[in-house]
């Protein structure tokens, strides 16, 4: 308990907790976390009897969701829905999947006097948030972000907000850039017209997907939208990817893409800012192994259209991302946090070697899927 204290730097964070009804005697609060979005701490409260209880308090970004009160309800909306369906399969939802404790007033979060929204919520022990991948884990998340899907399969996705707009539309991110390199505000346009023109190459193929949507080839489900390792709870005891966490951006979108994120940020050993491009490849064994245990965790929930989108996914998540990077780095890197000038121009790189990776092996990215569809994967 020596660890846990009410920071100094932090003069409200008392004021915030005493809008909350804890079962027992705050102990204090200490920072939790690697998240750099929002700010997450540690409560412990100490009970008459028995071992101290742990809660996780957020405040959620004002700059990142400046409508908290339509991610709040799209928060309230997915997890009422999902403790249903997990206790409806036998499951614990106190473990599955986040909830909200109530503010004395009885709402599901306090705003405070800077307009800033915080939340409550159960501490789900005996997990673990890794920041770093092994087969095993990438596997676990896979299962995890699979059942996730399965479980919201039915969910009217348009009833959601969309808290961050156009968030996955590859075509007006492909439009920024094209405005970005019109601009050149930072005056960075010729030094990077080998960039500029791989992105060029393939503006088509950021309309694959939305053609997809748009024709009803692909339906709109509730999508996750942040798929990565660390925003799973692994059990410690099993090894199971037990809930997913981080659902500010939860919204109406493509299975594929969730999919194809969870691809890019995975199944690549190299850092997103590694200058040496020899040690960037796209490791299709890892691809394999996400997409059997993703494939399995839907239970048959996708459609034949979604299975064989999901290599596109990869791609286009991908090149979407390195889209971004080389867009911020043309305007002056007013988005995305850098520590040096050519921070973003590294990152760019490092997504477009891997989208060239995955056009080399797109015909093995394929036949993978066909291989765990004819092997029962996509079965209930």
């Amino acid at each position: 308990m020596s660890n846990y204290y009410f920071p100094e730097n932090e003069a409200h964070l008392r004021q915030v907790m005493e809008a909350f009804s804890f079962p027992a005697t705050l102990v204090g609060a200490v920072r939790y976390g690697c998240g750099h979005i929002n700010d997450t701490f540690c409560v412990l409260c100490q009970p008459k009897e028995g071992d101290c209880i742990r809660f996780i308090l957020q405040g959620l970004s004002q700059a990142a969701f400046p409508r908290q009160d339509e991610v709040m309800e799209n928060f309230e909306r997915v997890t009422d829905y999902l403790r249903e369906q997990i206790k409806a399969q036998g499951g614990d939802p106190a473990r599955e999947t986040l909830s909200l404790l109530p503010t004395k007033d009885g709402n599901h979060y306090y705003t405070d006097e800077n307009g800033k929204v915080w939340r409550l919520m159960p501490f789900i022990e005996g997990t673990e948030c890794y920041q770093t991948a092994t087969p095993e884990r990438f596997a676990a998340s896979a299962s995890a972000f699979g059942r996730f899907q399965y479980l919201l399969r039915d969910f009217p996705a348009h009833l959601l907000h969309e808290p961050i707009a156009r968030f996955h539309d590859t075509e007006n991110r492909f439009e920024k850039l094209l405005a970005a390199v019109e601009a050149d505000k930072a005056g960075r346009k010729t030094s990077v017209q080998a960039e500029i023109d791989f992105a060029l190459a393939r503006q088509e193929d950021c309309s694959v997907a939305l053609n997809a949507l748009r024709a009803g080839v692909l339906p709109l489900r509730v999508t996750h939208n942040d798929t990565k390792l660390n925003n799973v709870l692994i059990d410690r005891a099993t090894g199971r990817g037990l809930c997913v966490v981080d659902l500010d951006t939860v919204m109406p979108g493509l299975v594929i893409n969730d999919f194809g994120d969870s691809i890019r940020f995975g199944a690549n050993h190299a850092a997103e800012d590694e200058k040496d491009l020899s040690k960037v490849n796209f490791d299709i064994s890892l691809y394999e192994i996400y997409a059997r245990s993703f494939i399995q965790g839907t239970q048959g929930g996708l459609t034949q259209a979604e299975l064989e989108y999901l290599p596109w996914g990869a791609r286009l998540m991908t090149f979407e991302c390195g889209i971004r990077f080389l867009t911020d780095y043309l305007d002056g890197d007013v988005y995305f946090h850098t520590t040096y000038p050519e921070h973003n121009l590294d990152r760019c790189r490092t997504q477009f070697k891997l989208v060239r990776d995955m056009e080399e092996q797109f015909d093995k990215m394929r036949k993978i899927i066909r291989n765990i569809q004819n092997a029962g994967g996509n079965e209930p």
